[in-house]
């Protein structure tokens, strides 16, 4: 039994975390003998379950299985049959009673021993025991109780072995109290070292971060050297310029503008090379940028190297330095986000193309404006150009700075007017940035190449930024240089829209196939969203305006051009499709300067469904239509509506006789063939059908009602109806549509 315990355990019990406390070999009592095992389990894991569970053994080979199992708690009785004899015989009371005759009552005694410690320990007493020896139950806890007795009795045996343990615990704890001491000696030679680490990286840090400025300012040094290229004549006006004459003056900027020139030339057209290459993303090898402030940063310091030991300058030279670091700071971060770009992979910015071209349009206008801006405002203070007050003058005298009118001027030792002064300042800017405006006009013709709805971003973007140059000074270099590259942006949408017009009158269509919605119908749809996005507050809304009602009349037209021109669709059809669809979209966009076009457009697709409904329809009572249509005429003779049953050719007989043509059957087979029609001719991205289909069942409705009217009016108390009702009809069309 020991064997069968240890199997059972190891094969049955054990993988599903249960223990085996007892066993008994038992076969039911009354029939043929079927030996199999009782097991009292527990569960490992808490809460502890408590089971009862039968196991066979394999009729087919020498293992066992687990054929059912009861939990404890709903064991009522235990029933040992005899508390006196000997008996093998027990009955165990679940939820019916099972009978068992176990292989011999000292099996069966300690299986129901088992069963009563169980009961005693987790299920409080709960089960009833029956005809169970007393003296079995006696034993039982005199039992517990001696082995209790003899567990403390062991305790107190061993209590100098106990102590020898406390001994030899408080010695060990006493070792790892010296270990952990050397662990934090340890831990605070190493705390030492990293400190050493983190300075000597620091260090290194530092070393390399100057090694790095060395190289930069190198790199600065090489490229003032390389574009230091000025004639010995402008070096020399420029060491002995002398800014308080007009000659003087002169001469320095001459200087300073033909050497800003090809300065800034260079510099400003890598950068809209940056532009462009981000514009079309293009992945070719980019060459390194410099950045726009860097061209300042090296006017200061020439201005620095030539005027500093001269002693006449030093007002200017001060001031100089002071607006040098002040914008250079602001300006470098605003510009190098650009030109940054040089180094930035297409991807970078995951945007779709058009708001692509957008940021990179709208940031190279950032980046223009503050760097003239502060040029315009570092010539008028380097030059003392700010400081003269409104004198009168004449304007002839100071326009042709080239021709030697302004040297006359100053020869006659009279300041200038604020005006010639502007003049002056506009003309440096214009030859030292001469090549800003051809740069932004090549930038804008290749953005149009690129997409020519790209012109809308540019109108907007470009209207904003000369609004903004105007506040600040009409006349200056900024506003005039984009005034005029305004006129080119409004040119290249003019020619967008021309454009569209153009491509709706050039459309052709298919003859083989239905034309549906039409493709410059959906092209005004996106037209139409994507310029109500971008110019959503834009001060040119105006310019759109006018734009959308040249659209959607050439729309308007070409829609009905295209829907006369179509064999394959009939030409209700694409009116209804093409101006529902311009209906929808005028109504979700929501245009006020469209609202008429919105109205005309409601209207002809109205019209035109009623009119496709009626002509698809036609007469589907075709005879019946006929015999009332005489019926009216004679009505339209003079012959009273009751009297027309007299007459031979519209008697009551001749009325049952055509009734009688049209059973619902055919009705229904009439319409399923008109519904099939109708979808041949519809484009599915409409989705019209349902609403075609419901007119024409209204229609059909109302030629019913208008019949059933003629024959109350005209065979009074005859009994004659129509062989199909209303109802038939709405149910005829409505079994259609669900079966397509």
């Amino acid at each position: 039994m020991t064997a069968i315990k240890h199997a059972l355990q190891r094969d049955i019990f054990t993988p599903n975390d249960e223990r085996l406390l007892s066993i008994v070999n038992v076969c039911k009592a009354g029939k043929k003998k079927k030996n199999c095992f009782l097991c009292a389990t527990v569960t490992t894991e808490r809460p502890v379950q408590v089971k009862v569970v039968k196991v066979k053994k394999s009729d087919k080979g020498d293992f066992y299985k687990r054929q059912i199992a009861w939990a404890l708690r709903d064991l009522a009785i235990v029933d040992a049959k005899d508390a006196i004899k000997e008996n093998p015989e027990f009955d165990l009371h679940f939820e019916k009673v099972y009978k068992w005759v176990a292989s011999s009552t000292a099996e069966k005694n300690a299986f129901i021993s088992c069963i009563w410690k169980l009961n005693q320990r987790y299920l409080r007493k709960k089960i009833e025991f029956v005809h169970v020896s007393s003296q079995l139950l006696e034993e039982l806890p005199k039992v517990t109780e001696g082995m209790c007795q003899a567990n403390i009795q062991s305790i107190m045996a061993s209590e100098k072995q106990v102590n020898i343990l406390m001994k030899l615990l408080d010695e060990a704890l006493k070792e790892v109290d010296q270990i952990e001491l050397k662990l934090s000696s340890y831990e605070e030679m190493l705390q030492s070292v990293k400190e050493q680490m983190d300075q000597i990286s620091e260090s290194n840090h530092l070393i390399h971060l100057s090694n790095t400025n060395n190289v930069k300012l190198l790199s600065e040094i090489e490229f003032l050297v390389n574009h230091m290229d000025l004639a010995k004549g402008h070096i020399k006006a420029l060491q002995e310029g002398d800014l308080a004459s007009s000659r003087g003056i002169e001469a320095c900027t001459n200087n300073y503008m033909d050497y800003l020139s090809r300065l800034y030339e260079r510099e400003i057209k890598d950068f809209f090379e940056v532009a462009k290459i981000k514009m079309t993303g293009t992945t070719k090898e980019s060459k390194k940028f410099a950045t726009l402030p860097r061209k300042e940063s090296a006017v200061k310091q020439e201005a620095e190297s030539l005027h500093g030991s001269s002693g006449k300058l030093t007002g200017s030279t001060s001031s100089l330095n002071k607006l040098s670091v002040q914008s250079s700071g602001n300006r470098r971060s605003q510009s190098s986000s650009l030109l940054d770009m040089g180094n930035m992979s297409a991807s970078d910015l995951d945007v779709a193309d058009r708001t692509k071209f957008d940021k990179i349009f709208e940031q190279v206008l950032s980046e223009l404006e503050p760097l003239c801006l502060a040029e315009q405002d570092f010539i008028s203070k380097f030059f003392k150009l700010q400081q003269h007050q409104s004198m009168p003058g004449t304007m002839s005298e100071a326009e042709d700075l080239d021709g030697g009118a302004f040297s006359r001027q100053h020869n006659s030792g009279m300041p200038l007017p604020v005006s010639s002064e502007k003049d002056m300042i506009r003309q440096m800017m214009i030859k030292i940035f001469r090549c800003i405006e051809p740069e932004l006009n090549n930038l804008i013709a290749l953005g149009d190449k690129i997409d020519s709805f790209n012109s809308l971003y540019m109108l907007v973007k470009m209207s904003h930024h000369v609004w903004t140059a105007q506040n600040v000074d009409p006349a200056s270099f900024l506003s005039t240089t984009l005034g005029n590259v305004l006129v080119t942006v409004k040119r290249n949408f003019d020619k967008c829209i021309s454009n569209q017009i153009r491509q709706m009158e050039e459309v052709k269509i298919s003859k083989k196939s239905k034309v549906g919605i039409l493709p410059f119908v959906a092209e005004f749809e996106e037209f139409a969203g994507l310029a109500e996005s971008i110019f959503k507050n834009a001060e040119r809304r105006g310019d759109l305006d006018k734009a959308y009602t040249k659209l959607i009349r050439g729309v308007f037209v070409n829609v009905e051009k295209v829907a006369n021109e179509s064999q394959k669709t009939p030409r209700d059809v694409v009116m209804m499709e093409n101006f529902h669809h311009i209906f929808a979209t005028l109504s979700r966009l929501k245009i006020s300067c469209l609202e008429a076009e919105k109205k005309e457009a409601k209207q002809k697709y109205t019209d035109h469904l009623q009119s496709y409904v009626i002509y698809s329809l036609g007469q589907p009572l075709e005879k019946l239509n006929h015999f009332f249509e005489g019926v009216e005429a004679r009505v339209a003779q003079g012959i009273r509506e009751e009297e027309v049953s007299y007459q031979l050719a519209f008697n009551k007989q001749e009325l049952r006789k055509v009734i009688k043509e049209y059973p619902g059957k055919e009705v229904k087979k009439g319409l399923d063939n008109l519904y099939k029609k109708v979808d041949k001719h519809l484009c599915e991205e409409e989705n019209l059908l349902q609403v075609v289909w419901h007119s024409m069942q209204d229609e059909f409705i109302r030629q019913y009602k208008h019949f059933e009217g003629l024959i109350a009016r005209c065979y009074p108390g005859s009994g004659v109806t129509m062989e199909f009702t209303i109802q038939d009809i709405l149910d005829y069309c409505s079994s259609i549509a669900q079966s397509h």
